[in-house]
Formats: C-alpha cells, structure tokens, sequence
C-alpha cells in the first residue's frame, strides 16, 4: 500500500528531505545534508554561485537516509513534492547537463541588467510585471547571453533550481507559473510568459520550459533516478514551489490577510493577497502563490532580507569556531538585556538588498565597546540586528497596507530562539505563533493535495500543531524601541556613506 509521501526542501544551506505516514500526516524520518552549510562560491565580489549537481547529490544522500531511518519499503512513497532556493539560474545543453554553476537567488551581478529593463521599460515593469526585473533570475540569463557568448550559444533550457531537480528525476523538463513569477518572466495582466520583456532582453521564449501545475502530476521516476535515490521507479512527482511560497503553504497561510515569516540563510515576511499589489522601488515583490488559479487570484507579496541567518553562520564560524551550538549561542543572547549594551549590527553582507534600493551596503558593527562588550553580547546584538532588519521591512509592508495581527513560522532556524522570536515581535507589533513544520514537511503534505490523497488542505494539515507564541510585551517594548532607534540611525549613515 502506497502510505508515505516525500518532501524535499532545497536551500542554499542544505538539503532536508521529511518522510510523511501520509494516513497520520506525522513525519516518520527526516534527514538533512550536508549537517553543515553548502559552500556558495564567489569568485568575484557580489557573485553566489552553486553546482547544480551538489542539489542533487544531497537530495539523493537525504533520501536514502530517510528511507534506511524508517525501514519503510520504497514502493510504499506515494508522491513527491519540492521546495526550492527561489530565483536561481541553471542552464543546461540538449543533453540536460549544466552549462556552468547555478546564479543563486543571492547573487548580484545581473542588478545593472534589471534596473535598465525597468528604465527602459517605464509603465509596463509595475503595470504588468508588478516588480523590476532586478537580478532575478531573466535579468540573470540575459547576464550570460551578454557576458558567456558561448555558454548561451549551447542553451537547451534555462531554468530555475527547482526545476532542475525535477528534470533529474523525471526526465522531463518543466515549470510553473509561480516559478515563472518569481524569475520575474510572467506577465499578471495576460496571465501568460513576460513576452514583452524577452523582447526587450532578446531572449527567445523557446529557452524556458513548458508550464505545470504546481499541484498534480508533474512526471514520474525514471530508472536511473529511481537507482540513485532508492526509490521505485515511476514514482509521481506531484508538487514543486519556490521554498517562501511552500513555507507560507506549510503554515497554511493561503487566504488574503495569512502571513508567514521565514529566517534562515535568508529572512522572508510573505503576505498572502488578492490584490495586484507593486511597490514602484521594487524594494517588497509580488509572485504568484502556489494556490493561485486564473479565477482565485492569490499572490504573496514578499520582503526579503538576504542577511538574517547568514549572520549567525558568521559569527559561529568565524568568532567561535564552530566550538558552540547554536543552542549554546542563543542562551548566551539570553544572558544580556535587550539593547545589548549599545552594541548595534547591521546584518546585510549577502548581496545586493532589494529592500534597500538594490544596495550592498555589507554587514557591520557599531558601538563596539573592547572593554565592556564579550561574546554574549555579539550574540545577542546579531539577533537584535537580524530582527531589526526584518522590522525594517515590515514597515515597508505597512505602507502597502498590510498590517497583520498574527504572523506564522515553524519552530526552526532564527525562530529558535527566544530573544530573536521576542524582537521580532516587539517590532512588527504581531503576534507571533510558531508551529511544528518545516519547508520539507510542507512538500510532503502538498504533494498528498497533488497526488489525490487528500481531498483537501484542511485534512492535509490535520497534524500539523501551534507549539508557541509571542506576544508584544509592554516591559520590553522601550529597550527595544531604543535599540531600533539606534539601529536605523546606523544603517541611515551606511547609506549615505
């Protein structure tokens, strides 16, 4: 009997793959790889870049480890769902092999491209584009046809990290159009591919794949993928999305007014709507939701911040050695007042921030004191800092009109611990409610929806449990009004610096 669904959630940290008994909807086995963070290469400055081939090669190490945790018989999976790194590049020949390593969402060299088609392009780019092309992943591949002639000479498909995945297990090579929404290569008033925009990027609309539900049946298990993962062949796969799409899928945030908050590598508030909404800067975007159909328009408008967790990583690698936890490192946070003595951080160093204009203003330190401050107070002034930021664009989300009661993440990452949890609440007003899921978890159970194991989203998150929340508290409220206060302050001189 086919009683088990797969998840996968492909970041640029890491692989995490989640086996679902999909009668229960309770994980069985869960394994993430490497138990390290994925090396991003930058050979030059403001470039992030990642073989292809590495996605793969964890996602089958995560499977077969999932499949010998829990014993289970493969022809037991069901159906696969992905999640993905959004807005990545990955172009391959006819033979479907990567023509050089993947442009992550992250990297910056394509903003000049973006920022000229939005120039250029006047009233069309918010009109029916609803976000500047930036350095998404169009602004991305138009890069390489101008600076890789004859890596763009040998293209088959360009596509995004997701769909690369699924072409490996499939064989088949295909998108969606939420994917084709977030590489900014979907036009919301024609409800079809940006033609006016390959246009102006004389790029043929034969580079990118066919289109696919994001729910349903997307291709099958070849057997060559099938030996590599251990699984059977012609097993379905069912669902893929971007990881913020699938992260506000798995807190079920699919109704206008839902938001969800991620803060890995990255630090996402992704507000669900029925609006057509576009901020001229293009400093908040808005992308097709994964329940989105023609005649239920549901779109999430995202604030991105590239560098949240990253931070963290940062400071772990470099200041402590690896030698703590990140457990340890956010009881140390919990050790000093809120404000950390004065010590500020400016978390951004992971590329071009959208929020901040497309700016790469680099992460810093400020009010350092050599005498007073000790590693407890790095730790919490980066989680401060980290909070901050997200604050900061939550603002930005206000001005749009989106001022939500209630914000959802998993219990994972930054949202770990209770002094990040505590600022992020104290500075977006919300209450903050945190619960038992993960990116891989909601793959598992959207891939249930594709398959037709469950009949609806309701009975697909019938497991899924509120472990805490976080209300805005009125003792905390003034240290930290200062210490944002000052935060602003810092990164108002960066800028202008």
């Amino acid at each position: 009997m086919k009683s088990h669904l797969l998840g996968y959630d492909v970041g640029s940290s890491s692989v995490k793959a989640c086996l679902l008994d999909a009668q229960s909807g309770l994980p069985v086995a869960s394994a993430t790889v490497p138990p390290t963070e994925m090396d991003i290469q930058s050979p030059y400055p403001g470039w992030a870049e990642q073989d292809p081939d590495t996605w793969w090669q964890c996602l089958t190490e995560a499977t077969r480890r999932v499949l010998q945790q829990s014993g289970i018989s493969p022809s037991s999976v069901a159906a696969l769902g992905i999640s993905y790194q959004m807005h990545g590049l990955v172009i391959v020949d006819k033979d479907l092999r990567p023509l050089r390593p993947s442009i992550i969402w992250c990297d910056s060299r394509a903003v000049a491209v973006g920022e000229k088609a939005a120039r250029d392009l006047g009233n069309y780019v918010p009109d029916h584009l609803l976000n500047s092309p930036g350095n998404f992943t169009a602004s991305k591949l138009k890069w390489v046809k101008e600076n890789e002639p004859e890596n763009f000479k040998k293209i088959y498909k360009a596509m995004l990290p997701g769909d690369y995945l699924a072409m490996k297990m499939t064989g088949t090579v295909a998108t969606t159009a939420s994917g084709l929404s977030e590489g900014i290569l979907w036009d919301f008033q024609t409800g079809a591919v940006a033609r006016p925009l390959l246009s102006y990027l004389d790029l043929s609309e034969a580079l990118l794949p066919e289109t696919v539900p994001t729910f349903g049946h997307q291709g099958k298990l070849t057997a060559a993928a099938a030996t590599e993962l251990g699984l059977a062949p012609g097993t379905p796969l069912c669902y893929r999305a971007g990881d913020q799409p699938n992260n506000a899928f798995s807190l079920q945030a699919l109704q206008p007014g839902d938001v969800a908050a991620t803060a890995g590598t990255s630090g996402v508030i992704y507000a669900v709507t029925d609006q057509l909404i576009a901020d001229p800067p293009s400093r908040v975007n808005t992308f097709l939701h994964v329940n989105h159909e023609p005649s239920r328009q549901r779109l999430g408008v995202l604030l991105c911040v590239n560098g949240t967790g990253i931070m963290n990583s940062w400071l772990r690698k470099n200041f402590f050695g690896n030698s703590v936890t990140y457990d340890e490192m956010n009881r140390l946070a919990a050790e000093v007042p809120a404000g950390a003595d004065g010590l500020t951080v400016l978390p951004f160093g992971n590329g071009a921030e959208r929020m901040l204009g497309n700016r790469d203003v680099g992460a810093s330190f400020h009010g350092l004191n050599l005498v007073r401050h000790q590693p407890a107070h790095l730790c919490r002034a980066v989680q401060e800092g980290i909070g901050f930021a997200l604050g900061y664009g939550f603002e930005l989300l206000r001005q749009l009109g989106i001022r939500p009661q209630v914000i959802r993440a998993g219990r994972a990452n930054m949202f770990q611990s209770e002094v990040f949890s505590r600022t992020f609440t104290q500075v977006t007003g919300a209450r903050l409610e945190l619960y038992n899921v993960d990116g891989a978890q909601g793959a598992a159970r959207a891939a249930g929806l594709g398959v037709g194991y469950y009949a609806s989203e309701p009975e697909a998150f019938a497991s899924v449990e509120r472990i805490a929340s976080y209300e805005p508290a009125a003792h905390e409220q003034g240290a930290l009004t200062v210490a944002f206060e000052r935060w602003k302050s810092a990164l108002k001189k960066q800028l202008e610096g």
